[in-house]
């Protein structure tokens, strides 16, 4: 028959119910509900009957330490036992499911206050539960866990709604369950008692407003979320391919948030507030014909893309239309819009931000590359600490699965690199090897550097108004062309060298194709300042090498793609049908150093194409999508996995030194230096760019004492070099200190990790020692016992009358209490 238990009520349940989320309060619960039925069992004299012949029973005490036997005659604990046994978080996660349900019906029925149940006591003793099946392993009541679980239904239902959610929020089970509860007890609409009826649709919404008004960040956080549409996409890289592979991705993602980055305040300052005050123009557009996709001219030369269309007039929307101009006299009311100064400001000031931006990266990455000294506990840490168990979708399990399987991989590999070390002749034939392989790759750069300067100078001697639109791509082809052919003469030269860690082989290409990159891009800088500049002295320069820089990010772009199709897919093709070998590798080196080539490109030609860093952000897109679809079907895991733990660290420090550092010195030099054309731009009567704001200066120190302190800033922090001495020295100081800072965490963490093996050590020795002084006691009182219950026997000429005759304290009796038998067999008198 069905019974109840009548529990009575106690002082910590008028309290709030425990959260599922605090662990230590469910598995108080899980011991409460035991130890509750325990005493309640132990009150009501419920019968304990054994299972079996040869049971045993209570003692007539009822004393807690009379042991049980479980199923099949295996014997168990006592109650103590068992209780104690049922607080460990061992014995309550994810088995007291039923045990959960029984709880929380009889509170309800608490609740609900039926006194028309009698209670347990006034049973007959037939009608009492038996215990006989209790055992914490084996739960029986997983057997009645559906007729509870009806029972709380049934009881939930006849609450009020604000006791059912409070009761279903408080208890300890999964989402789904609590979520299959509130379905079940949700009442009828026809027998709703005492409440209006609702439609549908406003239920819901009455539903649904309730956690949106709880958690009005969550909508915000699914958008930004969607905002990153590449966010599995980077965990089934991880996974497939390692993390040295998703470090390219990583940084390519990274080099996205810089050129948004540059490109919002040149859009808010320069770009947007020239298109709503457009000059006059100079004639008539020129039909667009498609080409200007690929050269940057024709129909995009008189537009905001470059530097020419800007006008060098003071902007205000009280002056002249658009039709007009759009241009004020200086003697306007109001504070003016300067063009020249907005200019030169915003590109500052966006080249700063990106600085302290990137400095900012570096030295994060730093902190999180560097702070753990050695990764000798990561096997323990990934085996043991890696899955998540919120995880219950088979996709993302599959995906969690690989993501460990191929860190383990990584981790054993660089474990397995540490080798002994190698003999005086190997180490010579290496040395030469080695430097076989570099002078080869130096002659390499070298020649596609005097290839670059040919071509460049043999492009200066023809005219650029006499050569044909499409002759404009000589250049960039030749550039593209080869720096898409040195990467793989370097990584044919790279196969002599083999070399043991696939990390230095990275590194090593990384070195060789930097070197080009900065060689060839150094040589384009002296070609455009140098060279171009006086070639072009009747013309609008500034356009000429802002289409040059456009030119050659479209055209590395077209030469990623061709060595994506050729290098990629065609080779794999190859290697699969004809050469029976498995797909190729990515080319992490040269993949990434095309990043940095681009991304330098941006930098270079900021000043004079302002939406460069737009045609950047759209490249890069659409090279994220590309590489990734071309490395999940042509692309192998590298056969040799390796742990890529410092390679991001290594990809912003070339792209913050070599990159970075050299572009800001390009258009230092053509902002302080460089006479601007007197054709085009907003600097176009002036002998340097950097004279818009002396002459900015001038202006307003005839504007009136309003304005007197902007001269004043100007003349004390941006004209004298003391204030960008000294933010150069705080920005370097920050980095030295966050260096040291990051050394000093991996001193600490080496001399943690040392005292931690030291104690370890102590206990070990501390143990072997005392195992040894019990084993010394062991045997010494083996010896005694044995002695004691079969004295040695002795021959009739070691016989010694002292020992029969001498009491306790005699000599005899002290012989007999020590090393008798050495003293017998020796005859050595006592």
């Amino acid at each position: 028959m069905a019974f109840v238990l009548d529990v009575s009520e106690t002082p910590e349940d008028q309290g709030p119910e425990p959260s599922p989320y605090d662990e230590s309060a469910v598995h108080d619960s899980f011991h409460q509900l035991i130890r509750e039925q325990s005493q309640r069992a132990a009150e009501e004299g419920l019968e304990l009957q054994p299972l079996g012949p040869g049971a045993g029973t209570l003692g007539p005490s009822g004393s807690d330490h009379q042991a049980l036997l479980g199923p099949e005659g295996a014997a168990v604990y006592s109650a103590a036992t068992l209780r104690i046994l049922a607080s460990m978080p061992s014995r309550t996660i994810g088995r007291s499911h039923g045990a959960i349900i029984s709880q929380y019906y009889n509170r309800t029925v608490q609740l609900r206050r039926r006194a028309s149940r009698p209670p347990l006591s006034g049973l007959a003793r037939s009608a009492r539960p038996s215990l006989r099946l209790y055992d914490l392993e084996l739960d029986s009541t997983a057997l009645e866990e559906e007729e509870k679980r009806a029972l709380l239904v049934k009881e939930l239902r006849g609450l009020t709604p604000a006791q059912r959610d409070h009761m279903l929020r408080a208890m300890p089970l999964g989402l789904a369950e609590k979520r299959r509860l509130r379905e079940e007890t949700q009442t009828p609409r026809g027998k709703r008692r005492g409440r209006p009826r609702l439609p549908s649709c406003c239920s819901r919404l009455s539903y649904a407003r309730v956690p949106a008004s709880h958690h009005p960040g969550l909508g915000l956080l699914s958008g930004l979320r969607a905002l990153a549409p590449w966010h599995y996409a980077l965990k089934r890289i991880g996974g497939q391919f390692g993390s040295s592979v998703l470090s390219y991705f990583l940084f390519l993602k990274t080099l996205l948030a810089f050129n948004v980055l540059l490109l919002l305040p040149l859009l808010a300052f320069v770009v947007g507030v020239q298109a709503a005050f457009p000059p006059a123009p100079r004639g008539p557009a020129p039909a667009f014909t498609g080409l200007e996709l690929l050269t940057g001219g024709g129909r995009f030369t008189d537009t905001v893309m470059y530097y020419g269309y800007y006008s060098n007039a003071t902007l205000n929307q009280p002056c002249a239309g658009p039709l007009q101009g759009g241009q004020c006299t200086p003697e306007a009311a109001g504070l003016p819009y300067n063009m020249p100064l907005a200019y030169l400001f915003t590109v500052g000031a966006a080249f700063f931000i990106t600085c302290i931006t990137l400095v900012y990266s570096m030295s994060r990455s730093f902190g999180e590359s560097y702070r753990v000294g050695s990764a000798s506990g990561a096997h323990a840490i990934t085996v043991f600490c890696s899955w998540d168990h919120k995880v219950t979708q088979r996709r993302a399990s599959r995906l969690q699965h690989d993501n460990i399987r191929t860190q383990l991989k990584e981790l054993l590999a660089e474990w397995r690199l540490q080798r002994g070390p190698r003999s005086v002749c190997g180490r010579l034939h290496r040395a030469v090897v080695l430097a076989l392989v570099w002078l080869l790759c130096l002659g390499i750069t070298l020649g596609c550097t005097v290839a670059v300067y040919a071509f460049s100078e043999l492009m200066i001697q023809s005219p650029v108004s006499a050569q044909p639109e499409g002759a404009l791509l000589g250049l960039p082809f030749v550039v593209g062309l080869l720096n898409l052919v040195a990467p793989y003469l370097y990584r044919g030269l790279a196969v002599l060298e083999r070399q043991d860690s696939p990390v230095l082989e990275v590194y090593v290409a990384i070195c060789r194709n930097l070197i080009l990159k900065m060689v060839v891009l150094g040589i384009l800088c002296y070609h455009w300042l140098g060279r171009r500049v006086g070639a072009l002295n009747n013309q609008c320069w500034e356009n000429f090498v802002g289409q040059e820089l456009y030119r050659l990010v479209v055209t590395d772009f077209l030469f990623t793609l061709l060595d994506t199709l050729f290098g990629e897919l065609v080779w794999r093709l190859i290697s699969e049908k004809k050469l029976r070998r498995g797909k190729p590798e990515f080319d992490i080196a040269g993949n990434v150093l095309e990043l940095i080539y681009g991304q330098t490109l941006t930098w270079l030609g900021v000043l004079f194409s302002p939406l460069l860093p737009a045609v950047q952000v759209i490249k890069l897109l659409l090279l994220f999508y590309i590489k990734k679809a071309s490395l999940m079907a042509n692309c192998q895991a590298p056969r040799r996995p390796w742990l890529a733990s410092h390679m991001s660290t290594v990809f912003i420090s070339l792209l913050c030194f070599p990159s970075f550092l050299g572009a800001a010195i390009f258009l230092c030099y053509a902002i302080w230096q460089v006479r601007p054309s007197s054709l085009c731009g907003p600097f176009r009567t002036l002998d340097t760019m950097y004279e818009a704001g002396k002459v900015w200066v001038r202006h307003l120190e005839r504007a009136g004492p309003r304005v007197s302190w902007l001269p004043w800033v100007h003349r004390y922090l941006v004209e004298n070099t003391f204030p960008v001495y000294l933010v150069s020295a705080l920005m370097l100081a920050m980095i030295y200190l966050n260096i040291q800072v990051v050394k000093g965490q991996r001193k600490v963490i080496g001399l943690l990790k040392e005292q931690i093996s030291n104690e370890g050590e102590d206990k070990i020795f501390l143990i072997n020692k005392l195992h040894s002084v019990c084993e010394k006691k062991e045997r010494s009182r083996a010896g005694r016992m044995q002695a004691a219950v079969t004295p040695p026997a002795l021959d009739a000429e070691d016989w010694d009358p002292w020992q029969h005759s001498a009491g306790p304290g005699s000599p005899a009796s002290a012989h007999r209490l020590g090393p008798a038998p050495t003293a017998l067999q020796t005859h050595t008198p006592p």
